[in-house]
C-alpha cells in the first residue's frame, strides 16, 4: 500500500477518472472529483462513464471537463460474464492510450476487473482501491466492505496529493434544468414543494408505500405541495403512495428527464425518499432530505454533510422469509428489509426538517 502524499504529482496535465455506473454512485464520487480539481486546477479531467453521464454533464459546470463513453467491458460497467465486442474494447484502449494521461484514478470498486483495465490505459501514475485478489496499482488503498464510499474515494484522491475538499454544493444546477422543471412541473414560486420518491433499484430498500403516504399527508397538512416521483417502471409505487394519501399529490411518473428532476429538486423545500439516486442528487445539490435506509446502505452512502440530512435506518440483516443473512450475499427473496422503520419516526424528522427549511427561507 502506498500512502497519500501531501504534495501533488509533478507535471499532471490530464487526468482520467473511471466510474461507469449509476446516478447515486456518480454522486458518491463528486467530493473526490472536486478534490482533484482543487489540487490540479489547470489539468483536464476526463470521466470514463456511460451515455447518461455524457448527456447529463454536457454543459454542466463542475470538476469534469470531458466525458468519454466506454463500451461494455466485463466487470467494468457490464456483467463479468457478459459477451462484449472485444474489438470495440481494444479500440477504446488504444484511443485512451493515445491521449497520454498523466494520472488515472480507479473509482470503480475493489479492482478485480477495473485495476487491470485501467492499467491498460497507459497513464503515468495509477491510483485506486484493491481487494486482496486484485492487481495493485502504483498507489492504492484497501477496498473494504461497507466503507463510506465518499470518504473512500476522497482517500483515493489523496493518494495523488488531492487532500483538500471544500464543503458546499457538489452538483451545479443549470438553467436548462430549471426550464425543464418549470415546463413539466408548473407550480407557483411560493409553493413549498416536497418531492417524495418511493422507488429504489433494490426492492429490499423500498419502504412501504402506505407509510410514505402517511408522512406525505402530514407534510401536506403542514403546507407542503406533494409531488411523487418515479420512473415508468416505478409507476405502481407512485400510484400506491398517491392512492393511500388523503390529500392531493402531483404525479411525476416518467415526467422528467434527469436534468428536469434536478430542476424540481432544486426548487423543492425537501426530499423524502428511499436510498436512491434522486436522494443523493438532492444531497449533492444541498436540498434538505429525509432518507429511509437499510443498515449497510447507510454505512456506505451516508453523506459528508449532515446539517440538512435526516436518516431513518433499519438494522434488519436477515430475510424475513428464509432467515438468510443478506449483508455480503443476498437470498432470492425481493422483500422489504426496511418495513420496521416506524412511520412516527420518519414523520417527526420530516416535519422538523420541513419547518426548519421554512425558517431559513
Amino acid at each position: 500500500m502506498t500512502r497519500a502524499s501531501n504534495s501533488t504529482i509533478p507535471g499532471v496535465q490530464k487526468i482520467l477518472a473511471l466510474r461507469p455506473n449509476a446516478v447515486g454512485d456518480f454522486v458518491f464520487a463528486l467530493p473526490a472529483l472536486h478534490a482533484l480539481r482543487f489540487a490540479y486546477p489547470a489539468a483536464e479531467i476526463w470521466y470514463v462513464g456511460k451515455q447518461w453521464h455524457a448527456d447529463f454533464l454536457l454543459g454542466r459546470p463542475g470538476p469534469i471537463d470531458r466525458v468519454v463513453v466506454a463500451p461494455p467491458i466485463p466487470g467494468v460497467g457490464a456483467h463479468p460474464e457478459a459477451k462484449v465486442d472485444q474489438l470495440a474494447v481494444d479500440a477504446f484502449v488504444v484511443a485512451m492510450r493515445s491521449e497520454g494521461f498523466d494520472l488515472a484514478v480507479q473509482m470503480f470498486g475493489g479492482g478485480r476487473y477495473s485495476n487491470p483495465f485501467i492499467k491498460r490505459l497507459g497513464a503515468r501514475v495509477t491510483v485506486g482501491a484493491r481487494t486482496p485478489d486484485a492487481e495493485p496499482l502504483d498507489r492504492w488503498i484497501a477496498y473494504g466492505d461497507f466503507n463510506n464510499r465518499r470518504l473512500e474515494m476522497l482517500e483515493i484522491a489523496a493518494l495523488a496529493g488531492a487532500t483538500m475538499w471544500r464543503t458546499g454544493r457538489e452538483l451545479q444546477v443549470t438553467q436548462g434544468d430549471r426550464v425543464q422543471a418549470a415546463t413539466a412541473f408548473p407550480v407557483p414560486p411560493s409553493a413549498r414543494v416536497v418531492v417524495v420518491h418511493p422507488g429504489s433499484s433494490d426492492p429490499r430498500r423500498r419502504w412501504p408505500v402506505e407509510r410514505f403516504a402517511a408522512v406525505a399527508d402530514a407534510l401536506a397538512q403542514a403546507g407542503a405541495v406533494i409531488a411523487v416521483n418515479g420512473t415508468r417502471d416505478e409507476s405502481a409505487l407512485v400510484q400506491g403512495v398517491i392512492g393511500h394519501m388523503r390529500n392531493a399529490a402531483i404525479d411525476l411518473t416518467d415526467a422528467l428527464s434527469l436534468s428536469g428532476l434536478c430542476g424540481v429538486i432544486d426548487r423543492a423545500a425537501m426530499v423524502l425518499s428511499n436510498d436512491s439516486g434522486p436522494l443523493h442528487l438532492a444531497l449533492a445539490m444541498g436540498t434538505p432530505c429525509v432518507g429511509v435506509y437499510w443498515l449497510t446502505n447507510l454505512m456506505e452512502a451516508c453523506p459528508l454533510r449532515q446539517n440538512m440530512h435526516r436518516a431513518a435506518m433499519s438494522t434488519r440483516i436477515h430475510c424475513p422469509v428464509c432467515g438468510q443473512e443478506n449483508r455480503k450475499s443476498r437470498c432470492e427473496h425481493d422483500v422489504c428489509f426496511v418495513d420496521d422503520v416506524p412511520v412516527e419516526h420518519v414523520r417527526e424528522m420530516a416535519l422538523e426538517l420541513f419547518e426548519s427549511t421554512m425558517l431559513r427561507t
